[in-house]
């Protein structure tokens, strides 16, 4: 025997498939799925290039930039850790050093542990840490510097 459909059970069957369609799959501009417009799209992305100019203007003329420093006979030039210097004139011999504790001559693959010898002129040095390690000028002398740095 057949059974006749009537018309409300098929409107209460589409019902609850609707239902149950918009319970499975994503209301637009919900959490799930947002919905944002392209302005909002540009203003978040003025928002970034705002933050990262703020972040480089900070660090603008600190520590990115080789500058020349003219460091007179007999005064030092002390170093913060990461330093780097390089000797482009004059005489000057490492200061604050020990063994196991000098400059690292890049450019020689060597440690410069000892304040008897000059600094090799043109040799990128890195001053390790933040411990009063540098140079002392035996003579007036020229170096270019990266990093933080004071003059004693």
């Amino acid at each position: 025997m057949k059974k006749k459909i009537k018309k409300s059970e098929v409107i209460m069957s589409g019902a609850l498939v609707l239902f149950g369609a918009a319970a499975t799959f994503s209301e637009p501009g919900s959490v799930d799925d947002p919905l944002v417009t392209l302005s909002y799209v540009n203003y978040k992305i003025d928002q970034v290039k705002e933050y990262i100019d703020i972040k480089i203007s900070n660090n603008s003329g600190s520590s990115n930039e080789l500058v020349v420093v003219e460091l007179p006979e007999g005064k030092s030039l002390i170093g913060k850790s990461g330093t780097e210097i390089i000797l482009r004139g004059g005489k000057s011999t490492a200061y604050g050093v020990a063994v196991d504790k000098g400059l690292t001559d890049i450019t020689d693959g060597k440690d410069i542990d000892d304040e008897v010898n000059y600094l090799p002129a043109n040799h990128l040095l890195i001053i390790p840490r933040d411990d009063g390690r540098g140079a002392y000028a035996v003579t007036d002398s020229i170096f270019l510097v990266r990093g933080d740095y004071e003059i004693r």
